[in-house]
């Protein structure tokens, strides 16, 4: 269903660049800085990879279409947005359920002019997964085989026999677990794949962008050992969230159990009964002192396990979007990593 709705939306939006051409015709061909060349980023990940790769002194701008504080999953592009990405030098999305709107619109950008890259094809994927005690969509039935993906056609199949299957309905093809960026071992990958395409049109500034590239995977880096290293030595390697689970890439690089109400893009805000039972039970159980609510969420799910079992709420980052006030301040990925490390800390260790 979600997907026949974000299709209808971008028909329409795109149908709607024609007549906003005339009013956004002055803004051809010029980028907002003054700057030489512009990179497009549908959501926060992949504007600050890039902006890290552009850094301050270069001939690169950087834009994030999604407005901060903004719900990342039902973002529709406005005409303006559209024409900002067809005058761009490189264009990044995500590539998941929630870009469908993007097929038509890179349909009709100019690839000698702008560059598009996808972020799910630029590392190993997994399949959206769904674990005991979680709410899947109530039109949403998926195998819940887990199969890796590389997307130059090298596909590893790692089949996770661990969970139920209903065979009482057909099955439908697994969706790709679109969060790829919350692992840090990816976000260095693309960071230094963003630096290959910008590359490619701005040669002459090759040693900044690559010195500003090395030093941002350099602290990624830096924040992947320090979790690593963390956990290793924790109390308890499992943790509960009262919330989606778009942090799957995160806890499998370092073999952290959990436990949540939703998958990664699920539309559910509301657990059934069943659900936060099972949550309950699980958080009591197993002595988990601390319960999750995604960055930008209500917390409504996590305030009642926290209220029927007396835990803690603690924030997690997935890096979706953040709040307005980061963005002014100029948060990075690695700050809200920095502050996943402190967050997991506590709750793998009280």
């Amino acid at each position: 269903m979600k997907k026949i709705y974000k299709v209808a939306v971008a028909a329409l939006v795109v149908a709607g660049v024609a007549f906003a051409g005339v009013k956004f015709a002055g803004m051809l061909g010029k980028h907002e800085t003054g700057k030489k060349y512009s990179i497009v980023s549908t959501s926060f990940p992949g504007y600050d990879f890039a902006r890290a790769v552009a850094g301050n002194n270069t001939e690169v701008s950087v834009k994030m279409l999604l407005k901060p504080g903004a719900e990342s999953h039902t973002f529709e592009p406005t005409p303006q947005d559209i024409l900002t990405i067809k005058n761009s030098n490189l264009f990044l999305y995500v590539g998941g359920d929630s870009d469908e709107w993007v097929k038509k619109v890179i349909s009709e950008i100019d690839p000698k002019k702008t560059k598009v890259m996808k972020l799910v094809d630029l590392v190993k994927t997994k399949n959206e997964e769904v674990v005991e005690g979680m709410q899947e969509d109530e039109d949403d039935h998926k195998d819940d085989h887990d199969h890796d993906h590389k997307h130059d056609h090298d596909h590893d199949h790692d089949h996770d026999h661990d969970h139920k299957h209903d065979h009482d309905h057909k099955e439908e093809e697994p969706e790709v677990d679109e969060h790829v960026w919350t692992s840090l071992k990816n976000a260095k990958e693309i960071t230094e794949k963003i630096l290959k395409a910008a590359l490619e049109f701005d040669k002459a500034e090759e040693k900044k962008l690559s010195e500003n590239t090395k030093n941002y995977t350099d602290k990624i880096a830096a924040v992947d050992q320090k979790i690593g290293e963390m956990v290793k030595t924790a109390k308890r390697k499992e943790i509960i969230v009262g919330d989606r689970f778009p942090l799957r890439y995160f806890v499998d690089d370092y073999g952290i159990k959990y436990y949540a109400a939703f998958p990664g893009c699920s539309e559910q805000t509301e657990a059934n009964v069943k659900t936060v039972s099972f949550l309950v039970k699980k958080i009591k159980e197993d002595k988990i002192p601390a319960v999750f609510k995604i960055e930008l969420s209500n917390g409504l799910i996590a305030e009642t396990l926290a209220k029927e079992t007396g835990a803690k709420i603690l924030e997690i980052q997935s890096a979706h979007n953040i709040s307005e006030k980061d963005f002014e301040s100029g948060v990075t990925y690695v700050d809200l990593m920095e502050r996943n490390f402190e967050v997991l800390k506590e709750a793998l260790n009280s």
